[in-house]
């Protein structure tokens, strides 16, 4: 059986995160994590493409534990194997520290047809992980994927571009970053896979097991260094007026004018 890869993300909540001031990194380890919502729709088009060609999906994400309920949750959307890239060493990983490590989890399931991700996160905004996974594994990598298909023996591959979009043709493996507004439905968990996973858990692999040594991962093996970090404070500043309509209006018309608004 062919076997497609979901890389997901855990996430923080939306105005959760919190900030490590000597490292500058996220703590995730605190964290309350969900799943990126653009990897939500790449794991939609695994699932599509199962039912269809019927592959194998294995799901795999990189981070702390707090990160395993996120992958049984994909395995509830439909993903068949859960595998979790954790140690204490990846924390502070870039983005190419982190392909690193995904690259590295991925040559060990080989072989296998399709890399599929999420366009970016959202705690990143770099889409910089797909591309650099597939240089790092020598595959081609195409980004924002708004449809996948086989055709005569190859795929074929209708992406988005500033221009309008453009049509492919490939052959596997590769990785697909997928263009967060593909699909108008996702499908909700289904309830015998939720049941299923209580009873499941993901495989484990550490950096030892990956053979990936300090220096290559986590703070050590990241050439992005974030300097400083500091939280942005915004101050809303008011003016009460009173009086007539007509003063009011006059009052108005004195304050744009010293702003050289009018």
């Amino acid at each position: 059986m062919n076997k497609i890869i979901v890389c997901i993300k855990g996430v923080p909540i939306p105005g959760t995160i919190k900030v490590d001031s000597e490292t500058h990194t996220l703590k995730r380890e605190s964290l309350e994590l969900i799943l990126n919502p653009n990897d939500r729709v790449a794991i939609e088009m695994a699932i599509r493409l199962k039912e269809i060609y019927d592959f194998k999906v294995i799901v795999i994400s990189m981070g702390p534990p707090n990160v395993i309920p996120i992958l049984k949750h994909a395995y509830a959307l439909g993903c068949d194997e859960m595998i979790l890239l954790s140690d204490k060493i990846f924390a502070g990983s870039d983005t190419l520290a982190t392909s690193l490590v995904l690259a590295k989890a991925i040559q060990t399931l080989s072989p296998y047809s399709l890399i599929l991700t999420g366009l970016k996160s959202i705690d990143g905004e770099t889409a910089q992980v797909p591309p650099e996974i597939g240089a790092l594994l020598e595959i081609p990598s195409i980004t924002n994927v708004k449809k996948l298909f086989k055709q005569n023996g190859f795929w074929i591959i209708i992406r988005e571009n500033e221009y309008g979009e453009e049509e492919l043709e490939l052959s596997e493996p590769f990785v697909a970053s997928i263009n967060s507004h593909t699909f108008d439905y996702l499908r909700p968990p289904s309830l015998k896979r939720l049941l299923e996973v209580k009873k499941i858990e993901p495989v484990i692999f550490t950096a030892n097991e990956l053979g990936l040594s300090p220096e290559q991962v986590g703070l050590k093996g990241s050439p992005t260094q974030v300097i400083n970090i500091f939280e942005k404070k915004i101050e809303a500043k008011g003016t009460i007026m009173e009086g007539s309509p007509q003063e009011l209006a006059e009052k108005l018309i004195r304050i744009l004018k010293t702003k050289d608004l009018i």
